[in-house]
């Protein structure tokens, strides 16, 4: 898959293209109807797919402070992407200038100038341009002048996560933000990922002797509840079965919020400096202080336990 970031990257010689855009964060069960969509019209014309993404997202800079926390960084959506089979990958750096571009400008310049539209493929509520003035409607009534479709694809896909609210990327982050990390595995199709790079911390897990990779997330990333979870480690494309704190190591009267990760009958790993990745699989507990040391290790033993369990019966994903 091409990555290109901004209009000047957008080869010369570019032919006809099917086209989807949008902030596709998650990439979640909705978005992959619509990009499943691009891809198979964009095989059945002859032609190549692109997606259309933004960064930063757009919410920052139209109302800054208000960075929604993010399910997927860019090289992770990127990835998803291609495994979806898509053929270019266009991120267009969101600042207050282009967010004035009005919907006319907007389709003239990146749909038609640059990426030679020959159809558009996009949810009901897509919104575009200055103020979000523009919709499918206005999008399919520019498509007369410029030579190309437009298909709408209903990406309300339903289950028992959020109450059989339609699954979205809102509905996700809250589900993240809330612990239950099941119900945002069911809307993603796979599990919630953190990364980042692995730091050094105050020691504590190797010296009670479950030493635990420290995870200097990215920016803005969607971090699930405090608690202990079952997941997984990727290490250089490996994935190790993990338990998984997310806190402030309340036993300890911590104070900064942590991500770690217990690789479970892993011994003398060395992963300081490495940029790693952890899977949320399922929620085992709340963040507990502990009377004692002893009844620490005891807790801690136990989230080990339960965690081989769990893991054992799932299908470890794929990195």
């Amino acid at each position: 898959m091409q990555r290109w970031r901004g209009l000047e990257d957008v080869p010369g010689d570019w032919g006809r293209s099917v086209v989807t855009i949008g902030s596709y964060d998650g990439v979640h069960r909705g978005h992959q109807l619509i990009i499943g969509q691009a891809v198979d019209r964009a095989r059945e014309l002859g032609v190549r797919s692109v997606v259309v993404t933004f960064d930063p997202h757009p919410s920052e800079v139209v109302r800054p402070g208000s960075h929604p926390p993010l399910l997927s960084a860019h090289h992770r959506r990127a990835e998803l992407m291609a495994g979806l089979g898509v053929d270019a990958l266009l991120i267009l750096p969101f600042t207050a200038e282009f967010s004035k571009l009005s919907p006319g400008d907007f389709v003239r310049t990146v749909l038609v100038d640059a990426l030679h539209a020959k159809l558009v493929v996009e949810g009901p509520n897509f919104r575009f341009g200055h103020k979000a003035a523009g919709d499918v409607e206005f999008l399919s009534a520019m498509g007369l002048k410029y030579d190309y479709e437009v298909d709408v694809v209903d990406l309300y896909v339903r289950g028992s996560a959020g109450g059989g609210e339609p699954f979205s990327s809102t509905m996700t982050r809250r589900l993240v933000a809330e612990g239950d990390v099941a119900g945002a595995m069911e809307i993603l199709g796979r599990p919630h990922r953190v990364e980042g790079v692995v730091v050094r911390g105050a020691q504590r897990g190797r010296e009670l002797g479950f030493p635990t990779a420290n995870v200097e997330t990215l920016p803005h990333t969607a971090i699930p509840a405090d608690g202990v979870y079952a997941g997984w480690l990727h290490v250089d494309g490996e994935a190790m079965p993990a338990a998984i704190s997310v806190g402030t190591n309340p036993t300890f009267d911590g104070t900064a919020r942590t991500v770690e990760a217990y690789a479970i009958d892993r011994v003398g790993l060395d992963l300081y400096g490495l940029h790693v990745a952890v899977d949320f699989l399922a929620y085992l507990r709340g963040m507990v202080k502990f009377d004692s040391i002893d009844a620490l290790l005891v807790g801690m033993a136990e989230d080990v336990k339960q965690s081989r369990d769990l893991i054992e019966d799932a299908t470890p994903p794929t990195s």
